[in-house]
């Protein structure tokens, strides 16, 4: 069997079709999410169980996985994914490097080209979400976003501040047969939801060019609390702007699924809140945090 990571219509590629004629099994998955290489929880189930279908049947089954232009760190991440589902590894960390170390030698240096952002804490946190609940794939459990809190704002205008713009992709739940990601939220370039502080450059200033901060993927079913904590090591970053992010970065997401939960109160020195009026997600979503140069 084939496991094929693309991108465009399978028809386009000669090889698909000569494979096909042969009666040899091809199985096309996306290459990423929403440029994230990452794909949704229900086809990583569908990965993982077709997989292991394939080689139980017998020695002989091989399995032979295959990326095209820019698939590497989403095969990587898959086959990480089937080497725990497998028991071959018990550490998410461990089985992701164990991988990537495996990269063909004129590939590695191109990694950090494929991607502006370094998706290795997204991974992890999807690699933990299949090596830890009982119940694989979870229950779809909507959710309604109310705010989320930057602490230590990282300085990227060497002037201690930013102006953030905060953007929620997932899938539509009123479009039932569409399931490509959308833009659910956005803030406006000038919004009244954002609070800007002393810290933070002045919301009134001209609003031209952009620059993504931080990226996180993650699956509204395996959200226990009303909050989800994000660390510096648990949001996707540029590969060379770590260092702007002060150790002791958070960002909070509040949400709500039953009681309106309460935000702690602001410390020293204040957060900046971003307030997300009715905004209701579900399944797989990706948070951008954007800031305006």
């Amino acid at each position: 069997m084939i496991v094929n990571f693309r991108e465009g219509d399978p028809g386009s590629i000669k090889i698909h079709q000569t494979l096909l004629e042969h009666y040899i099994t091809i199985m096309d998955y996306p290459r990423d999410y929403e440029g994230c290489p990452l794909v949704p929880i229900e086809v990583i189930h569908h990965f993982l169980k077709s997989s292991e279908s394939w080689l139980s049947l017998g020695q002989q089954n091989v399995l032979l996985v295959h990326s095209e232009l820019g698939g590497w760190p989403v095969l990587a991440f898959m086959l990480a994914a089937l080497l725990l589902d497998r028991k071959h590894f018990t550490s998410e960390s461990r089985a992701l490097e164990m991988v990537l170390k495996q990269a063909p030698p004129d590939k590695l240096p191109l990694v950090p080209l494929l991607s502006e952002l370094d998706a290795t804490a997204s991974q992890l946190r999807y690699l933990q979400y299949g090596n830890t609940y009982e119940r694989w794939p979870p229950a779809d459990k909507p959710l309604k976003l109310i705010c989320v809190i930057m602490r230590m704002i990282p300085d990227f205008n060497e002037k201690g501040g930013c102006c953030p713009a905060f953007r929620i992709y997932g899938r539509d739940r009123l479009l039932h047969l569409d399931k490509t990601p959308k833009l659910l939220f956005s803030t406006p370039r000038r919004s009244k939801n954002v609070q800007s502080y002393n810290q933070c450059i002045n919301l009134n200033d001209d609003l031209v060019e952009e620059t993504i901060m931080y990226r996180a993927m993650f699956n509204t079913a395996f959200i226990k609390s009303n909050t989800l904590m994000l660390s510096r090591e648990e949001v996707d970053i540029s590969w060379d702007k770590k260092h702007q992010f002060p150790r002791d970065f958070k960002a909070e997401i509040f949400k709500m699924n039953g009681p309106t939960p309460t935000p702690p109160s602001p410390l020293t020195p204040p957060p900046l809140p971003f307030c997300l009026p009715s905004t209701t997600i579900g399944s797989d979503c990706l948070s951008d945090n954007h800031h305006f140069l």
